[in-house]
């Protein structure tokens, strides 16, 4: 378990928007930070943080809380983990106590999974520095690659020894679970027939180096092996299998090390592989990342796409397939990024050619020989079409299908006059042709779209005019009120009934200085009113009692609190009218009035507006008495006399007109 003080020492010291920095790019907002979300696939921002409030917001998929929420959310942290995380970024000493056998039995499978892999990095690593052949062998082999031990310590690199079962045995021993270390792909098991209770374990990386593969947050996912032996059989490298931590689709070789340079310098390199990325990092180039050899898929780009919109892919000089490599340049324009291309003189490759340049030669080259997709994309086919008409005819109608993944009208229109010129082709031409293509692929959604209403027999009922909840929107105001005010001291002016000299009931105004939560307790207390909404009772007593105990309350603190769910729900509350702000009502000359100018009057206001529905609900109640013919009414009918009169004069001071 870890320490209280150490718990309260990261949400003092940690920034929110400094964390999720490192996994989205975000951007000023006023007061805020806006970004695109990293739960959804967007392409406008939807995603808010609030540095004053120490909260997040994700419009698009709802989810909302504080730092320690997001690490839970983004990195499927447990709370522990992401506490730790914090601790390990801010240089925090984490003080805990020892874990029980039986909590470290409650720790779920995926979180096993987790602890095995960073147990077979460290092993790996180990075996590299301590043991003689890995010193001889996986070391030797960096070394010779041009990586400095600083680098391969920064990117943890390893060597698995040329054993059947040498670190699989060594893992047994330290008291990890062969089911995990199956899962994770680092042992195969296979039955023996001779033997069912004991079963033949191997070693999946043996002989290999090893380069560890991190998640955005730094946790070790898998690992990439390559056997330094010419063995024919054998893959040169070796790749963990799909599992419940990995899923190479999802995943960049680096991002976890390029992530910051990457926001910072607004541009990813894209590489091949692992040594390309070490070698460019080595040389001082941060902000790139490695597809691992696989190839690039939607979800690797919308990895990128959080942190930069600008993509410059690297390819080999002498690369075979490199047509084919154009492939992922489509898929990168079709998440409206923009794309770059730089190829390196024949021979060399990134890995090569940062090994052989100084920063400075590299940095120069890469500026000037990174070209813009359709230059490359008409340079590369013009090349191969040669004076061939129909092959030159193809080879425009290709660069114009890659136009038409664009999502942005304006950078098409750009792209075709490009294109024009480069080929020497009228611009009418091929904004036709853009044309039949859009065209085709609309006819092809609306015919997929009716294929699939056919085979589902799909019935379109008419929508649904959506009621507001009345009382649901005031419980939530009140709680908002509680939050943002609470704790501030306000002058209301209180309404006390009272007889006048005809007899009639008249609402006095009464002046009353007092805090927020003073205010709103008493008042739903003399009308004996409870939150019918489960989670705003929930809220509403937690937070009554915290700011009558509190010295100082503070939202963040309040928040570190609750459990997960409600930490989600009051960020949901405090954050919703942040949405507004997305739309930028500045720049249209609309200036929303803020709500601290009247918090008195909002307060006062949301309690009386509640008081009326709710007197409205029980007159209805009561008339629906009336009805019944067994009863005498003459008492609920006095009752609703004195609630319509009360209503009258509820509403007469929030100046309604009463039909």
């Amino acid at each position: 378990m870890i320490a209280k003080s150490t718990i309260d020492k990261v949400y003092e010291t940690a920034r929110l928007e400094e964390v999720i920095g490192d996994f989205v790019q975000l951007k000023k907002s006023g007061s805020n930070f806006k970004g695109l979300s990293p739960f959804t696939d967007e392409r406008t921002p939807s995603f808010m943080v609030s540095p004053v409030k120490q909260i997040w917001k994700d419009f698009s998929s709802g989810k909302g809380g504080n730092v320690v929420a997001f690490l839970m959310e983004h990195e499927h942290y447990t709370y522990p983990e992401a506490i730790k995380y914090l601790a390990k970024k801010y240089n925090i000493e984490v003080e805990e106590t020892e874990q029980s056998s039986e909590q470290k039995d409650q720790a779920n499978e995926r979180e096993s999974m987790y602890l095995v892999s960073e147990y077979a990095q460290k092993y790996f690593q180990r075996i590299l520095w301590e043991s003689e052949l890995g010193k001889a062998i996986g070391l030797s082999y960096f070394k010779e690659r041009g990586f400095t031990e600083e680098t391969i310590k920064k990117f943890g690199l390893g060597y698995c020894l040329d054993q059947w079962d040498g670190f699989t045995t060594a893992a047994l021993e330290d008291g990890y679970k062969l089911d995990y270390l199956q899962k994770t792909g680092l042992t195969i098991v296979k039955e023996d027939a001779n033997n069912p209770n004991n079963p033949r374990k191997f070693d999946r990386f043996k002989g290999r180096v090893m380069f560890p593969i991190h998640s955005l947050s730094g946790r070790v996912l898998g690992f990439g092996g390559r056997i330094l032996t010419n063995h024919k059989k054998a893959a040169k490298y070796l790749n963990s299998p799909e599992s419940d931590i990995y899923h190479k689709s999802k995943v960049l070789y680096g991002i976890y090390y390029a992530k910051q340079a990457i926001a910072k310098e607004d541009n990813c390199y894209l590489v091949e592989g692992y040594t390309d990325v070490i070698q460019f990092y080595q040389r001082g180039i941060h902000n790139v990342v490695s597809s691992s050899g696989t190839a690039l898929t939607p979800e690797q780009i919308r990895l990128i796409n959080r942190l930069t919109k600008n993509i410059t892919v690297l390819f080999d000089g002498d690369a075979a397939g490199l047509r084919a490599s154009l492939r992922g340049i489509d898929l990168i324009l079709e998440q409206g990024m923009n794309v770059r291309v730089c190829t390196f003189p024949e021979g060399e490759d990134p890995d090569s050619f940062a090994k052989n340049n100084d920063l400075e030669e590299v940095r120069e080259y890469l500026n000037n020989n990174a070209k813009d997709f359709i230059q490359f994309k008409a340079s590369l086919l013009v090349k191969e079409a040669s004076d061939d008409p129909i092959k030159r005819a193809d080879t425009v109608r290709d660069i114009v299908n890659s136009i038409s993944k664009i999502p942005d009208r304006i950078k098409k229109e750009i792209y075709i006059q490009e294109c024009a010129q480069i080929m020497n082709v009228s611009e009418n031409v091929l904004f036709s042709t853009l044309a039949q293509i859009n065209k085709k692929g609309t006819d092809d959604a609306v015919k997929k779209e009716k294929q699939e209403q056919k085979a589902f027999d799909i019935v379109r009922s008419e929508p649904v005019e959506q009621k507001v909840d009345i009382q649901f929107e005031l419980e939530r105001k009140i709680i908002e009120s509680l939050l943002l005010y609470g704790d501030q001291k306000e002058e209301f002016e209180d309404l006390v009934l009272k007889e006048n000299d005809k007899g009639e009931l008249v609402l006095e105004p009464e002046s009353l200085e007092i805090k927020v939560y003073e205010k709103i307790y008493l008042d739903l207390q003399e009308d004996e009113i409870e939150l019918a909404n489960e989670n705003f009772r929930n809220v509403y007593y937690k937070l009554i009692e915290a700011l009558n105990e509190a010295e100082e309350f503070t939202v963040s603190n309040f928040i570190a609190e609750l459990d997960q769910e409600m930490a989600s729900e009051v960020s949901s509350i405090l954050m919703e009218e942040e949405r507004y702000t997305l739309h930028n009502w500045e720049r249209k000359d609309i200036y929303p009035k803020p709500k601290e100018v009247g918090i008195a009057q909002l307060v006062s206001e949301t309690i009386l507006t509640l008081r009326c529905y709710l007197i409205k609900k029980r007159m209805e109640s009561l008339q629906k008495e009336t009805t019944r013919t067994d009863m005498d009414n003459r008492d609920v009918l006095e009752e609703i006399m004195n609630y319509l009169q009360l209503n009258k004069l509820l509403n007469k001071k929030l100046n309604r007109v009463l039909s």
